[in-house]
């Protein structure tokens, strides 16, 4: 089941909606910037970025500069690994590029997470939250920290797809059958493979096959990010 506190960001129906989701989340995570990003590949031509954000002002321009991005650790990783990646200091010292580090940390951007959701045909869904203060010292809450950030970056690129792409970009409605629509109905109420293989009366190697064909075909990474967007296309309630 999605939770509670994040089932609003599902139904953020503008940009200032989801903006408004994205921050409020980052902020009671304890973090004051965030920027999350829904970026398509083309074909032969740059990749396009659609980003919500709450960057100073005074930084924008440097936070824009795709030059200085290229040789950012941080985005690099991203590129490369759907793993977060917990960033400070010594992450630009030792990719040589300390004085960048220097230049964010007077608007705040001392340490932070950012991770990056590789999606099927060439979309990806960058977040990074970003704070002045160290992060928590204890690794059971560091790890509670990006757990949450990962839930709620899997939600809030289902509903950033739907708000910010037009609609010649928007996926096709997919053809489930209810074997594998019903998998996904179970998986909602938090049933995990082997409990639907008991529902349903079937392997718990079929019950696998039904969840990953639906996930599939909606073009997900993962059962949970599947039940989300079934959801949002009202497949199912």
């Amino acid at each position: 089941m999605v939770p509670v506190g994040y089932a609003s960001v599902l139904n953020a129906s503008s940009r200032g909606d989801l903006k408004k989701e994205i921050v409020g989340f980052a902020q009671r995570l304890g973090f004051e910037t965030v920027a999350a990003s829904t970026v398509i590949d083309h074909f032969r031509a740059e990749p396009e970025f659609i980003t919500i954000d709450n960057t100073p002002e005074a930084y924008r321009q440097t936070f824009e500069d795709t030059n200085i991005s290229g040789v950012d650790p941080v985005m690099q990783h991203c590129k490369r690994f759907s793993v977060p990646i917990i960033w400070d200091q010594s992450t630009y010292v030792e990719a040589g590029v300390g004085e960048k580090w220097e230049a964010q940390a007077g608007f705040g951007y001392k340490t932070g997470i950012c991770l990056a959701l590789h999606l099927p045909e060439g979309r990806h869904f960058v977040m990074g939250v970003d704070r002045g203060d160290p992060l928590p010292s204890r690794p059971e809450e560091l790890t509670r920290i990006v757990a949450d950030l990962q839930l709620f970056a899997v939600i809030a690129q289902e509903a950033s797809q739907r708000i910010l792409l037009p609609a010649p970009q928007q996926p096709d409605l997919p053809a489930l059958t209810p074997r594998e629509l019903e998998s996904l109905r179970w998986t909602m109420e938090g049933k995990t493979a082997w409990e639907l293989a008991s529902i349903l009366g079937i392997s718990e190697r079929t019950a696998g096959l039904h969840l990953n064909n639906a996930t599939h075909k909606l073009g997900c990474v993962n059962k949970h990010q599947a039940v989300l967007k079934a959801l949002r296309l009202g497949l199912i309630r």
